[in-house]
C-alpha cells in the first residue's frame, strides 16, 4: 500500500470513528471515488487497533474504576460505585454480538453499495436530528438501567449498515431516552471499546486464515495516525458537542448523503 494512502485512510478512520458520521462509509466511498485499491482486511485491523487504543487512553482512569467496581458487584451481589454503568456497557454489547452473527454476510455484500450508504447517511442523520430534540432531560450515562442499555445496544446492530455510524446510532438512542448530548457521547465512546475490540478481533481471526506478505510500515502508519487523530477527535468532540449539540453533524450527513446520491445514482452497485 502507498504510504500516502495509509496516512489518509488512518486519518479518516481516526476522525470519523467517534463522530456520528460513519467511518465505514468514508472508508468504503473515498477509495472508490479516488480510484484507490481496496486497503485490505489487515489494514482494517491495524486502524481499528489504533482507534481502540485512543479511546482506552482517553477513558483510562474511568475504565479502571468501571472494571474494579463491576467485578466487585459480582462478588458482593450489589451495586458498587460505578458498577451500574459497567453493567450497562456489558448489556449494551450483547445485542451487537447477536446481530453481527446474524447479519455478517449481508454487511460484507449487499449492504456495501454506495446508494445504500447514501440513503443510510441521510436517513439516520434525520433520525439523529429528531432524537437530539428530545435530549437534555437532565439524565447522564450513570442513569442508564438494564432496559435502556439493551435498547441502545440493540440500536447498535443497525451500524452493520455502512452509513449508519455506530457512534451516531448509539448517540441517537441515548438522546431519545433523554440523555443530554455530552452524556450520550460519553456512553457511546465507552460502549465503543468492546464493540471495536470485537470487530477488530473478528477481522484478525479472518486474517489468520490468509497468507501473503505483511506491509508492516503501512500498518504502522495507519495505526499511529488513526490512534492520534482519534484521541484528538474524542477530546474535541466532547468539548464541541457540549456547546453546539448535534446540528453540525446532522447537516454534514445530509450534505454527504446528497453528494453520494448525485455521484452514484444510475451507476451499478
Amino acid at each position: 500500500m502507498d504510504l500516502a494512502h495509509a496516512l489518509w485512510l488512518g486519518l479518516i478512520q481516526g476522525l470519523t470513528e467517534f463522530l456520528p458520521i460513519s467511518s465505514s462509509a468514508h472508508l468504503i466511498v473515498l477509495p472508490r471515488l479516488l480510484g484507490w485499491p481496496d486497503q485490505g482486511l489487515a489494514f482494517d485491523v491495524a486502524v481499528h487497533v489504533g482507534t481502540l487504543l485512543a479511546v482506552m487512553l482517553h477513558f483510562r482512569a474511568q475504565l479502571g474504576r468501571l472494571i474494579t467496581d463491576t467485578l466487585a458487584s459480582v462478588w458482593r451481589r450489589q451495586t458498587v460505585g460505578d458498577s451500574q454503568l459497567g453493567w450497562a456497557i456489558v448489556l449494551g454489547t450483547l445485542p451487537l454480538i447477536v446481530g453481527a452473527l446474524v447479519l455478517a454476510d449481508a454487511a460484507e455484500t449487499i449492504l456495501r453499495g454506495p446508494l445504500v450508504i447514501a440513503w443510510a447517511t441521510i436517513g439516520f442523520g434525520g433520525l439523529l436530528w429528531w432524537a437530539a430534540r428530545r435530549g437534555g432531560q437532565g439524565r447522564n450515562e450513570y442513569d442508564i438501567g438494564p432496559k435502556a442499555a439493551l435498547f441502545i445496544g440493540a440500536a447498535q446492530i443497525l451500524a452493520i449498515i455502512p452509513g449508519t455510524s455506530r457512534s451516531g446510532i448509539t448517540m441517537t438512542a441515548a438522546l431519545w431516552l433523554g440523555l443530554d448530548a455530552t452524556a450520550a457521547a460519553r456512553f457511546s465512546f465507552l460502549l465503543s471499546i468492546p464493540a471495536i475490540a470485537l470487530a477488530g478481533g473478528w477481522k484478525a481471526l479472518q486474517l489468520a486464515g490468509q497468507s501473503g506478505a505483511v506491509d508492516w510500515v503501512s500498518f504502522a502508519v495507519g495505526l499511529s495516525v488513526a490512534g492520534v487523530s482519534a484521541y484528538v477527535c474524542i477530546r474535541a468532540f466532547l468539548a464541541l458537542v457540549a456547546r453546539v449539540g448535534m446540528t453540525p453533524f446532522v447537516i454534514y450527513r445530509l450534505a454527504l448523503g446528497a453528494m453520494l446520491l448525485v455521484l452514484f445514482t444510475g451507476q451499478a452497485g
